[in-house]
């Protein structure tokens, strides 16, 4: 099994956080991102929509997207446990993992994406352009704060995102608010429980990788 991964870039670190926590070794294999290697012959038959991470299993298969790549590792490598054991377990902490994906991450790479220069054509990540709206970059900010602030809440009776126990879900919200901080944006003052928690996950091996 190979890790395509493209050293800071928020997506993979989703998944190396994930490994990490497995306690798991995968060879990494860099993409070049800045020299476009994501769009070569090559990568392309392994992920014809050109974005990292992708899993690429010893049969040739190919897995991309970072969820979906947390959902193999999970089933391959049970322990710890980071998805859940029970149909409730499981079904909570996919609410949560995608409430911290909509409102958190993909809030932030709204903004980010459509007020960054070098993404002038670059709006959205993939194989085709799409230009810029800089009317995106304002409302992806507020969903930022949206998102800020009903973490907070849900912290603040549990904790963690999913319960008491460490989940795919912390680590979809850590990489959000350390994403957001590209776009200088982060967890308010008063936003004490959130604030505990980022720097209880930002205090784990995980969270350096």
């Amino acid at each position: 099994m190979k890790f395509y991964d493209c050293g800071p870039a928020p997506s993979p670190k989703r998944v190396r956080m994930f490994i990490a926590e497995k306690g798991l070794s995968i060879p990494v294999v860099e993409v070049d991102l800045r020299s476009g290697g994501q769009f070569n012959e090559a990568f392309r038959k392994l992920n014809p929509w050109c974005t990292v991470p992708v899993l690429e299993l010893d049969d040739g298969t190919a897995i991309s997207e970072a969820i979906a790549c947390c959902r193999y590792l999970e089933a391959a490598y049970p322990e710890p446990a980071l998805m859940g054991r029970t149909a409730r377990e499981q079904g909570v902490i996919a609410m949560w993992e995608h409430r911290c994906e909509s409102d958190g991450f993909l809030a932030a790479g709204e903004a980010f994406r459509n007020q960054t220069p070098a993404f002038k054509t670059r709006a959205l990540p993939g194989a085709d352009d799409f230009p810029q709206i800089p009317a995106l970059v304002e409302r992806g900010k507020a969903r930022v704060q949206s998102f800020f602030k009903w973490l907070d809440a849900r912290l603040g009776e549990s904790a963690f995102v999913a319960g008491p126990e460490f989940t795919v879900a912390d680590i979809t919200a850590f990489i959000s608010i350390e994403f957001a901080g590209w776009l200088k944006l982060k967890l308010p003052d008063d936003h004490t429980h959130a604030k505990r928690w980022y720097e209880a996950v930002a205090s784990r091996p995980s969270a350096k990788v």
